[in-house]
């Protein structure tokens, strides 16, 4: 279960309506500052497609799309100093077992669910995938997961949380402090 201080919530993204859009709206709503400043401005290139970042609110977050929903995480500054969430959806053809062969594995096809926790463990770096896959290390815990990135000394709290009908969704967290107490907010948005 996620920690108290970690909320998973979504929305569908209506036909013609911009995805951030939902998203940046389900945020503002989650940390309860109308006003906050929320930016995604990539450090590589400048363009909106970076990192979460919040302004005026004492949260970090991570945003993913996933089978017509915006799929959103907060997590309070108090104990975690950065989150990443990733969703996929079963039924997209694009991650066929074939698509997914060799690259989180060398040699062998991956899960959807390895790969949800790969991407997130990736968000939460800071990195993306500006990082190769493969040098996430996962290991299973008892209700939850953890993670490394081969190139850094920084370690990730995961957890395999419930998402919309058809997704499958995996939240990683850096905690500010090791022990974190578990209790979880989980579940859909009002829209």
């Amino acid at each position: 279960m996620l920690p108290s201080a970690v909320a998973v919530q979504w929305m569908p993204i209506p036909p013609g309506t911009a995805r951030r859009g939902i998203a940046w709206q389900l945020l503002r709503a989650m940390v309860g500052a109308p006003a906050a400043s929320i930016t995604n401005v990539c450090p590589q290139c400048g363009a909106p497609h970076g990192p979460v970042r919040i302004v005026g609110a004492d949260v970090v977050a991570s945003v993913t799309y996933a089978g017509g929903f915006a799929i959103v995480c907060t997590a309070g500054k108090a104990v975690a100093a950065a989150v990443g969430i990733d969703a996929e959806s079963v039924s997209d053809p694009r991650r066929s077992a074939a698509a997914m062969r060799g690259i989180i594995h060398p040699g062998r096809s991956s899960s959807l669910r390895e790969w949800t926790r790969v991407e997130a463990v990736l968000k939460a770096d800071g990195r993306g995938l500006r990082v190769a896959p493969a040098t996430v290390s996962l290991r299973e815990g008892e209700g939850a997961w953890n993670a490394t990135v081969e190139d850094s000394p920084r370690v990730f709290n995961g957890w395999d949380v419930p998402g919309p009908p058809g997704t499958i969704v995996s939240v990683a967290m850096e905690p500010v402090s090791a022990g974190e107490g578990l209790a979880a907010a989980a579940g859909p948005a009002t829209p």
